[in-house]
Parts: C-alpha cells; sequence; structure tokens
C-alpha cells in the first residue's frame, strides 16, 4: 500500500458566514480506509503549512498528506479563515470574530467532512497537528460529544503558556544585547497592558521591530483570539485527554524547547497512553536540520523551513507514520459504531483542570 496512487480533491464547510476551504487526499483504489485531520499552527498557516511570512511553498503539511495517503489513509488538511488564498474574500465576514471556538468550529467541520467520506473505515480517525493546532484538537477531544479522534499526534506542541513561549523566543533573539535585561522588562510592561485589556504602552527603548508584533496582538482583526492564546497553557488540559496521543518534538526546533515544553507535557499528560518521541534533526516543521542548535538563528530558518530541497526529516516522519500505522491496525479490529454522528457541540472551552 506504500506506493499506492493518490488523488486530491477540494471539499468546503462554512463557519462564521464564510467558507473553510480543504484538499482530501486519498488512495485512489475506492476502498474505506482510516482517516487523518490535520490542524496547522499558528498565524496565516495554510492547509500545506506555508506562510506567507515564509519563503517557499515546500510545506510538510501536504507532504506528510501526501505520503500518508499513499499508506493507506484518508487525509483532510484546511486552511484556516486567517489563511490561505480566500483571505481576502472572507476578511469582513471573520474579522475580529476569530476565537478559541471558532478554531474549533474550524476542527468540526473538518472532521464531518472527513465522517460524511464514503472512503472513511468509521473507524480510525485521527488529529495529526503542528504547533498551535495541538490547542484545537485538544480543545476539539474535550468537548466533542461524537466523532472523537481516536488518537492524536502533536508536533512542535508548546508545554508552556503561549506568552511564556512567545518570551522566550524574543529573549532569545535579543539576549547578547548589552541592555537585554531591560529591554524584556520593558517589553512585559507593554505585555501586561495586553493581557489586562488596557492599550499597550511600548517604551521607545525596544528595537522598531518589534513595532509589528505588538500591532499584530491588538489589532482588532486577531480580537479576542490573541488574548486567549496569549494565556493558553496545554498541560492544564491535556490532561484531561485519555485517548492515545504521540507528543512529538525535534530537538532542533528553536520555538518548542524539547526539554522544557516536553517536560511539561510529560508531567501533565497520561502516560498510560501518551508516548514521546524527541527525534534529533527535526526542526518546528518536522524538517530534516544538520546544522546545530546553536548555528540555529531565526532568521535561517525562516528561510529554509519551506525550501524546495529541504526533506522531512526522517526520523520524526517513521514515528509518526509507525504510531497511526499501529493504532489503525488495532482500529480495524474494533467493532464499527452504528450511525456515526458529525454534531459538534457548542459549550465553552472547559476551565483548566487545578
Amino acid at each position: 500500500m506504500k506506493d499506492a496512487a493518490i488523488e486530491n480533491r477540494e471539499v468546503t464547510w462554512d463557519v462564521l458566514d464564510a467558507p473553510v476551504h480543504g484538499t482530501i487526499t486519498a488512495p485512489t483504489d475506492g476502498d474505506a480506509h482510516p482517516a487523518v485531520v490535520f490542524v496547522a499552527g499558528s498565524g496565516p498557516t495554510d492547509r500545506d503549512w506555508c506562510s506567507p511570512l515564509l519563503l517557499g511553498t515546500n510545506g510538510s503539511g501536504k507532504l506528510l498528506a501526501e505520503e500518508l495517503a499513499r499508506r493507506g489513509f484518508l487525509t483532510l488538511r484546511y486552511d484556516k479563515l486567517a489563511s490561505g488564498p480566500h483571505v481576502r474574500e472572507n476578511l469582513p465576514k471573520f474579522a475580529g470574530k476569530v476565537s478559541m471556538e471558532s478554531h474549533m468550529a474550524e476542527l468540526a467541520g473538518a472532521v464531518q467532512a472527513v465522517v460524511a467520506e464514503e472512503r472513511f473505515d468509521g473507524r480510525g480517525l485521527y488529529a495529526l497537528t503542528n504547533s498551535e493546532g495541538a490547542i484545537h484538537a485538544v480543545n476539539y477531544q474535550l468537548q466533542a460529544r461524537s466523532d472523537r479522534f481516536k488518537g492524536l499526534v502533536l508536533t512542535g506542541a508548546p508545554g508552556r503558556a503561549i506568552g511564556d513561549v512567545s518570551r522566550g523566543q524574543i529573549y532569545a533573539q535579543a539576549r547578547t544585547l548589552p541592555n537585554a535585561e531591560a529591554l524584556m522588562g520593558h517589553y512585559d510592561e507593554a505585555i501586561a497592558d495586553f493581557v489586562a485589556g488596557r492599550p499597550m504602552v511600548v517604551d521607545p527603548s525596544l528595537p522598531e521591530a518589534m513595532t509589528p508584533f505588538f500591532r499584530a496582538l491588538e489589532n482588532p482583526i486577531n480580537l479576542p483570539f490573541s488574548r486567549e492564546l496569549w494565556k493558553y497553557s496545554l498541560p492544564e488540559y491535556i490532561i484531561g485527554v485519555h485517548e492515545p496521543a504521540l507528543i512529538l518534538i525535534g530537538k532542533k526546533d528553536i520555538q518548542i524547547d524539547w526539554k522544557i515544553d516536553g517536560a511539561a507535557l510529560e508531567r501533565a499528560a497520561d502516560k498510560s497512553v501518551t508516548s514521546f518521541a524527541y527525534p534529533d534533526n527535526a526542526n518546528h516543521v518536522l524538517k530534516h536540520e544538520d546544522l546545530s542548535l546553536e548555528q540555529l538563528t531565526a532568521e535561517y530558518v525562516s528561510l529554509h523551513y519551506n525550501a524546495d530541497e529541504v526533506k522531512l526529516d526522517e526520523e520524526a516522519v517513521n514515528t509518526i507514520f509507525d504510531w497511526l500505522g499501529r493504532r489503525s491496525v488495532e482500529a480495524s479490529t474494533s467493532p464499527i459504531k452504528a450511525g456515526i454522528s458529525a454534531s459538534y457541540p457548542t459549550r465553552e472551552v472547559p476551565k483548566p483542570h487545578p
């Protein structure tokens, strides 16, 4: 099945009265298959895991989806409302309305689209996420009354509050400056305003290059989601997920720290069903990286994440494929539940566990 012929087909569903666009990639054999729903990372990251903020179109999402289809999975990946080629036409409908709830509605629509597929086998339904996508998949899993994932693959998953992750990334770039600590103090002051819902007062000593960052946080288009996301800490929620999960963070990931974030998730996750993997040479988007972690810079990775010549990391993808393969074999021996429902609850996100 590894070299099966595959085909792509476009699907859409509505969220906030705007169409969400996705691609189903599946074997051409006409048989029923287990399904994997992809959930992209933060910002304007599209269905292929590409972004206008990064050079290149060699997105890991597309590469993974096509390879999984060759291995006998039906896959669906989609553009979030604020990503992909339809942003401009959708903007009037979603501006100022994007939230945790709308992101879960996007994912719920994707699940409904998969469940409705004649070639979905009715048993093996999985999520494969990157970065922020882990948050939306976990939130969905905690709320769904039906069509729950049989397993979750969470790659580049944050183990700290998103605000803490972002601060760590900024400090890593500023720490060589002679006044780094003072600058970070001013940064913290501005962020405290943001979290409290006050207009940010940005100290003039902060680098001008940070201005777009602060503006993006306060942009009415991004609110209320940016404040919700900033305070979100995945370990407080993943503790409630008891389905099988694979959490994978590459050791060459400069956005998520495999030691710090991985340890936090290991402390929180249900270890009876959760596996952890830390591939030696995988970066944040699961591409292979030969340089040492110390040599990697934000500028370098932004140029290489989706460059044409960059390949997926073999250790990372084999770990994912093997895990999904084992889960799908287990699911194939379980009975199919009659009357699969595609309903989606509208309950609020559960409160963090104490």
